[in-house]
């Protein structure tokens, strides 16, 4: 698998179940988690397991496409789970994540990169095809809340990718709530949804 591989990305749909089960793993990524926490929050813990793969399984055999796989070589290595604001009912209660002026946004909220992958700069990459995702179904902003820390902190704290790639990327720091958290946003085209998309 080399570093220089183009890396191809496709919603999760449910022709693609089995390869989020294979990059998932046996644990779900993640402690049982299954990227169910951004959905139920701390209620994640008490579904850990089969029970949050059987929600997202729902959520994907729905169609809602909760999220993007990215591959390299044709192995799945790498995701990005994003969606409209509405489908993450935590965010409303978040201190640090609840919106900033009511603006109809979509989210980033986590990532997975494949052990044998990481430090290849995917995250950069999964944000700039969650843009032209999110635009093509009709979003006109997309909203972030990386880690703003040490890019050597283990992979369990960065799981909302940090605020480096996230500027490479093209978002833009617009509130911080956090010490380590800022708030950052990338337009997708005017608030009508037309117009250029932002300059890389």
């Amino acid at each position: 698998m080399g570093s220089r591989s183009a890396l191809v990305v496709h919603p999760l749909t449910p022709a693609r179940w089995e390869d989020f089960e294979r990059l998932f793993g046996a644990k779900g990524a993640c402690n049982g988690c299954w990227c169910m926490w951004p959905r139920l929050g701390s209620a994640y813990a008490r579904t850990k397991g089969s029970a949050n793969k059987n929600a997202m399984r729902a959520i994907v055999d729905a169609r809602k496409e909760p999220g993007l796989l990215g591959y390299l070589d044709g192995e799945p290595v790498a995701w990005i789970a994003l969606g409209p604001r509405s489908e993450y009912p935590p965010l409303v209660r978040s201190r640090v994540m609840k919106s900033l002026d009511g603006r109809d946004a979509w989210v980033v909220m986590c990532f997975f990169i494949a052990k044998e992958a990481r430090g290849k700069g995917l995250t950069k990459r999964l944000l700039e095809a969650a843009a032209k995702h999110a635009k093509s179904r009709g979003a006109t902003l997309l909203e972030g809340f990386p880690n703003d820390v040490d890019p050597d902190q283990p992979p369990p704290f960065v799981w909302q990718g940090l605020a480096s790639s996230f500027e490479k990327a093209g978002f833009v720091e617009v509130a911080r709530r956090s010490k380590r958290r800022p708030y950052l946003r990338r337009e997708l085209g005017d608030r009508r949804g037309t117009g250029a998309p932002p300059s890389p």
